[in-house]
């Protein structure tokens, strides 16, 4: 089966983010200034100095997510510490 054509029509119709205008572009700043209270409770991560973890997908049931994700943030991290200790006594 052939995907469907999608027109500028089809576009436009469901389209609700038109383009910004030139002079819209120009007063844009950056968000930190346009929405300070909120940038002051974002945490941003930089980048890693060097690298010390790899990036994966990995599928767990249900029972160990909500089990690490019940002791609130870092629940990633919980899990990371479990298998190397689980790693370390093998």
């Amino acid at each position: 089966m052939s995907e469907p054509k999608i027109t500028q029509a089809d576009i436009d119709a469901v389209s609700d983010n038109p383009e910004l205008t030139e002079e819209q572009i120009r007063s844009a700043v950056p968000f930190a200034e346009a929405f300070p209270h909120l940038a002051k409770t974002m945490r941003v991560r930089g980048a890693q100095k060097a690298p010390k973890k790899v990036s994966t997908t990995i599928r767990l049931s249900p029972e160990v997510v909500d089990f690490f994700k019940k002791g609130g943030p870092g629940w990633q991290s919980r899990i990371d510490d479990a298998l190397r200790d689980l790693v370390a006594k093998h």
